[in-house]
C-alpha cells in the first residue's frame, strides 16, 4: 500500500505555558516556547491528511480546536481566529469535506476535535462539517466522554457527542486494528493523558508513522520527565512516552505532532545520556510518501 501525508494547520490555541508544561520552572519552558504578556504560549492544533493512492480513500487524522466557542470562551482559550481554518488548509489542498472518508479521533477533548462542528453562532445549531465520513474513536474514551470526571467535565462538548452517535457513522474502538482502515494501520491506547487515548499508526513494508496526541505534543515533550498539567495521571503518561520512544527509536518511526507551534513531525534519538531528543525534523508534511 501507498500513502501521502499533509500536516493540515487548523486553528491556534494560547493556553497558560505553566499549565502546558507541568512542574517545568518556568525559566526552563520559557526557553523552548516563549510565552506571551497573559503568560500563555502559542500551540498548533493540527491534523494530518492521509491520503490512500490504491484505494482512493482520504482519511483525517484529527480535527483541531476549531471555532465553536462563544466569544467569552473563545478569549479564554486564546482562539483568535474567527475563520475554520482546518477547512481553508482542506480547501488550499482542493480537499473539500464531502471528500473525507474517515476521521481517526485519538480522544474527545475539545482542542482535537472542536474542528468537526461548524462554527459558533448565536442561535444557531451546530452541524458536523464532513457530511458523510466515519469516525473512530476508542470505546473508552468515548465512555470518558459521555462520563467524565469533575475534573476533566469541561475538556468535553455534549453536543458533539449526541452528533456524533445520531450521524450513525461513529465505530468505536476496542482492538488493535479497525477492518475500515486495514492492517496497515494499528492502534494502541494510552491512560496517562486521559483514559482511553488512542493513538494511530501506519505502517509501510519500508517505514512507519505514529500520531503522538496529547501522549507527545510536541518536541519539548519528547523529554521523558515533560509532562501537562492536564495529564490524569503523570507517571503513568512518562512509563507509555518512555515504551513508544523506545519502539520508535529502534524502527526509526516518524512523530506526528499536533501542538507543536512550529514543528509538524520528527524523527528521535538518544545523546550519550540516554535522553530522547527530536532529529529530522520537519515545519510541515506536503505529500510525504510512504510505501510504494
Amino acid at each position: 500500500m501507498s500513502y501521502s501525508i499533509s500536516s493540515i494547520e487548523g486553528n491556534r490555541q494560547h493556553l497558560d505555558g505553566g499549565a502546558m508544561f507541568g512542574n517545568v520552572p518556568r525559566t526552563l519552558w520559557s526557553r523552548w516556547i516563549a510565552p506571551d504578556e497573559r503568560h500563555r504560549i502559542e500551540l498548533a492544533c493540527r491534523a494530518f491528511l492521509l491520503r490512500d493512492q490504491q484505494r482512493g480513500r482520504q482519511i483525517l487524522l484529527e480535527a483541531g480546536i476549531g471555532v465553536f466557542f462563544e466569544p467569552k470562551l473563545q478569549d479564554r482559550y486564546g482562539v483568535v481566529e474567527r475563520e475554520h481554518r482546518l477547512l481553508q488548509s482542506l480547501k488550499a489542498l482542493q480537499v473539500s469535506p464531502e471528500s473525507i472518508d474517515l476521521v481517526i479521533l485519538s480522544h474527545l477533548h475539545f482542542d482535537h476535535v472542536g474542528g468537526l462542528l461548524t462554527r459558533w453562532r448565536p442561535e444557531e445549531t451546530y452541524e458536523l462539517v464532513f457530511p458523510t465520513a466515519r469516525y473512530l474513536v476508542g470505546r473508552r474514551a468515548w465512555e470518558r466522554a459521555r462520563a467524565p470526571h469533575p475534573r476533566d467535565r469541561a475538556s468535553f462538548i455534549p453536543p458533539l457527542l449526541d452528533l456524533l452517535e445520531a450521524s450513525g457513522r461513529l465505530e468505536l474502538v476496542d482492538s488493535s486494528g479497525s477492518d475500515l482502515l486495514g492492517p496497515e494501520f494499528s492502534f494502541t491506547f494510552s491512560d496517562g493523558h486521559t483514559p482511553g487515548m488512542m493513538l494511530t499508526e501506519l505502517k509501510t513494508a519500508a517505514e512507519s508513522v505514529v500520531f503522538c496526541a496529547d501522549l507527545i505534543p510536541g518536541r519539548p515533550w519528547v523529554h521523558l520527565p515533560v509532562t501537562m498539567g492536564y495529564d490524569r495521571y503523570p507517571e503513568l503518561l512518562i512509563d507509555e512516552k518512555a515504551s513508544l520512544l523506545a519502539r520508535c527509536l529502534q524502527d526509526g518511526t516518524r512523530l506526528l505532532f499536533t501542538h507543536d507551534p512550529e514543528c509538524a513531525s520528527s524523527k528521535v534519538q538518544q545523546d550519550e545520556r540516554g535522553r530522547y531528543q527530536p532529529v529530522d525534523e520537519l515545519a510541515t508534511l506536503s505529500e510525504l510518501r510512504l510505501g510504494g
